[in-house]
C-alpha cells in the first residue's frame, strides 16, 4: 500500500510541473509559466517607446509580467524608452545592453535586483532613480553610461 502511495504521489507531482511557453503578444516576446501565471520578457527587435504591460493574455488565462529576462532587450539601439509595470521584482543580467539610444526608463518600487550590465552601454541615459525596493545591483550594471549625470540609489541598496 505504501508503495502505491508513494507511486500516487509521484505521478500527482510530476503532473504539477510548471510548463514553459514562448509566445508573442502585442509585438513583445515572453516566457510564459504555466503553474505559476507568471510572465517574462525575453526578447526581441524594439524600437521608440515601449511600455511593457502589467499582465498578457495568452490562450484564455492571464499572466502577471514579473521580470525582465536576461538580454531581453540587448542591443535594441533604437530603443527610446521604457516603461516596467508594478509587478516586475527582476531586471535580467544585460537586459538593455547596448540600447544606445535609451533615454529614460522607470524602474518600479517592487524590483528587488538589477543583474550584471543591465544598461552596459546605454550612452544616452542621462539619470536614473534606484527605488527602495532594489537591494542588489550586480556588477558593470552602469558601465558605459557615458551621459549619466545623476543617479539615485536607495538606501535599501545592501550590494553594490
Amino acid at each position: 500500500m505504501r508503495v502505491f502511495t508513494a507511486c500516487l504521489l509521484l505521478m500527482a507531482s510530476l503532473g504539477a510541473r510548471s510548463e514553459i511557453v514562448k509566445a508573442t503578444i502585442d509585438g513583445l516576446n515572453y516566457s510564459l509559466d504555466t503553474e505559476k501565471s507568471e510572465a517574462t520578457v525575453t526578447g526581441g527587435n524594439y524600437e521608440g517607446d515601449i511600455v511593457i504591460p502589467k499582465s498578457v493574455e495568452y490562450e484564455g488565462s492571464g499572466f502577471l509580467v514579473t521580470s525582465i529576462g536576461d538580454e531581453a532587450f540587448y542591443d535594441c539601439s533604437s530603443l527610446t524608452s521604457i516603461t516596467i509595470p508594478e509587478g516586475v521584482t527582476s531586471i535580467g543580467s544585460s537586459a538593455f545592453s547596448g540600447c544606445s539610444s535609451l533615454t529614460s526608463i522607470t524602474i518600479p518600487e517592487r524590483v528587488t535586483s538589477i543583474g550584471s550590465s543591465a544598461f552596459y552601454g546605454c550612452s544616452s541615459l542621462t539619470s536614473i532613480v534606484i527605488p527602495e525596493g532594489v537591494t542588489s545591483i550586480e556588477g558593470s550594471a552602469f558601465e558605459g553610461c557615458s551621459s549619466l549625470t545623476s543617479i539615485t540609489i536607495s538606501e535599501g541598496v545592501t550590494s553594490i
